[in-house]
């Protein structure tokens, strides 16, 4: 049995692949190497009873990460996972490249995360290139989830919202500056925690406020992560995550004013990427 992975800050989704069929999809918490060590990310594993059962039948793991880009980070990753399949092989690669692989459709194209955070790459369909870094919650993720809380966020503090939005943030949430602040700055997670209040900014996207500032950093995300690749007018550009999905016609009015032709939108990769792992790779690994 094979395992096909895929973890962003928040979740981990985790596909167990036996003889080109799927066999079992489960969840843990999000495994990020630059805010997770090994211990950490074993302590979440065993906390999954159905991968654990399972764990000496695993032969080979694929997994995918976000923070995956750093060689050296990635093995606190690979030292996690080792803990508990002992006997797999294991490779870890940034969740950017099992991105591009769930969305190829055969030709050349641009992928791009749009969810907790955000990010891009080319892929030809053999070799992945980024023209610009992932600069994380703090100096980049245009257009993410971490981007928009943050911002939603400020102008709270700052009293400029909106009096509905200000209202279920001050009433029912019953947010006080202390706590935002200790949970940006002094609590781990951040990111996740920014991205959190996404649900509530698509509750009002209704709002002149929500729908601008949407528009905003979608288009902010377009110039800084597609437009910096050469011939981005004539490739297909995909995108996975949550924003670029719930937030899809946002996305795509930005796209057409800018003259980008999109394809795929996905909420997720997962099964695209095991579509092309089953494809590509499944005939070459020794079950």
């Amino acid at each position: 049995m094979i395992i096909i992975a895929d973890s962003g800050s928040t979740k981990c989704d985790w596909q167990v692949v036996k003889e080109k069929e799927s066999f079992l999809f489960t969840n843990t918490n999000g495994i990020n190497p630059f805010f997770h060590d090994d211990v950490t990310i074993e302590a979440f594993i065993r906390e999954n009873h159905e991968l654990v059962k399972i764990a000496d039948q695993i032969t080979h793991i694929f997994f995918y990460c976000a923070g995956g880009s750093n060689t050296d980070l990635n093995i606190r990753v690979e030292n996690g996972l080792r803990s508990v399949f002992i006997n797999a092989e294991i490779l870890v690669d940034h969740d950017l490249v099992g991105a591009a692989q769930s969305t190829w459709d055969g030709q050349p194209g641009i992928t791009c995360i749009l969810g907790t955070g955000s990010n891009s790459i080319y892929f030809d369909g053999e070799k992945m290139h980024e023209e610009v870094p992932a600069l994380a919650y703090i100096l980049g993720d245009e257009g993410s989830g971490s981007y928009f809380g943050k911002k939603l966020l400020a102008d709270y503090l700052y009293k400029r919202l909106p009096k509905e939005i200000d209202d279920v943030m001050r009433y029912e949430l019953k947010l006080t500056k202390n706590e935002i602040l200790e949970n940006v700055y002094m609590k781990p997670y951040a990111n996740v925690y920014l991205a959190s209040f996404m649900e509530l900014i698509h509750q009002f996207l209704h709002l002149d406020y929500v729908s601008d500032m949407i528009s905003e950093g979608m288009e902010r995300f377009l110039r800084t992560h597609v437009m910096c690749f050469k011939d981005y007018k004539n490739t297909t550009v995909h995108f996975i995550g949550s924003v670029g999905f719930f937030f899809s016609e946002q996305l795509r009015l930005e796209a057409e004013k800018l003259g980008i032709n999109i394809g795929t939108i996905s909420k997720k990769p997962i099964d695209g990427l095991v579509d092309y792992h089953i494809k590509y790779h499944f005939d070459k690994l020794k079950q």
